[in-house]
């Protein structure tokens, strides 16, 4: 008997996902419990008429990654396109190929977020850190704060302060 080839369309359906369970998005996001973000959230998006609303679970996403990676608007829509993981990040099941939102519209929501919902979904990545295992409450009783890029009191050398004393003491030694 002979062998019959599959046809291409069940080629697809048998062959493996692209996305790497082992990965650190997509460990991360089976970890946070989507659904209590998507209630929470709801209210910040409201689908009257028009339009279907912004998914929270896209714009927590692209936010989380946005600050994670420390990327633009445009950079972080850009590289969704690209990048599967970020795609399965924020909830899609297959690899799409065109921008979810306008980069602009990020602007837009984190307006409507605003500081309660931020807090909010950092504590979310906080309790999704302790479950992991990868945080502990000991480590969360002291914060270290980094004050490189802070304003501080000391004045830069400039060439003019530099040559100021070499001037003086020619003087001095003219005289």
């Amino acid at each position: 008997m002979k062998h019959r080839s599959r046809p291409p369309e069940q080629d697809d359906l048998l062959r493996p996902r692209p996305i790497d369970p082992r990965h650190e998005l997509v460990k991360l996001a089976a970890l946070i419990d989507w659904e209590v973000l998507e209630c929470r959230w709801s209210g910040f998006f409201p689908s009257g008429t028009g339009r279907p609303a912004t998914p929270p679970r896209l714009v927590a996403g692209l936010v989380y990654l946005q600050h994670s990676f420390r990327l633009s608007d445009e950079a972080v829509v850009a590289r969704w396109v690209e990048n599967p993981y970020y795609q399965h990040f924020t909830g899609e099941t297959f690899l799409q190929h065109r921008p979810p939102i306008d980069p602009s519209s990020l602007t837009r929501c984190r307006k409507r977020i605003g500081e309660e919902g931020v807090e909010w979904m950092l504590t979310q990545t906080i309790l999704a850190g302790q479950k992991a295992g990868t945080l502990d409450l000991g480590s969360l009783k002291r914060v270290a704060v980094d004050t490189t890029v802070m304003e501080k009191t000391i004045a830069p050398p400039t060439d003019a302060r530099l040559y100021e004393p070499a001037r003086a003491q020619l003087v001095a030694l003219a005289v």
